[in-house]
């Protein structure tokens, strides 16, 4: 199943990329606990959305997709608390941007999927 020409996978995909780039900026900062948290969320939303792609039903989709918005939602959390906790000074301002675009994108899939399911 096709989701906006792939959009979401790429910019998934990307993000994951730049999440194991913030995980091992942490790691040299010697914070392990949220970057842990962090590193398997943020990395988990792509992993669920090429689960989704390759769903076997519409149902399976919109259960793999709605997946990939919680781990969003997750990681969107995440990185709030990495920006207002004071752990680090790394910027993550960019991260919270891309994370709130995959959020939207994500949210709307699965509500358009439900509406098409109905």
């Amino acid at each position: 199943m096709a989701i906006k020409d792939n959009l979401v996978q790429k910019k998934s995909f990307e993000f994951s990329l730049s999440i194991i780039q913030l995980y091992k900026k942490l790691q040299n900062e010697r914070e392990y606990i949220i970057s842990k948290q962090l590193l398997r969320s943020g990395t988990s939303i792509g992993a669920n959305i090429e689960e989704a792609i390759g769903g076997q039903s519409k149902k399976d989709f919109l259960s793999k997709i709605s997946t990939s918005l919680k781990e969003a939602r997750e990681t969107k959390y995440w990185l709030k608390l990495l920006a207002e906790s004071e752990i680090t000074e790394i910027n993550v301002t960019s991260h919270q941007e891309d994370i709130l675009e995959l959020v939207n994108i994500l949210s709307a899939i699965v509500k358009t999927t439900k509406s098409r399911l109905n």
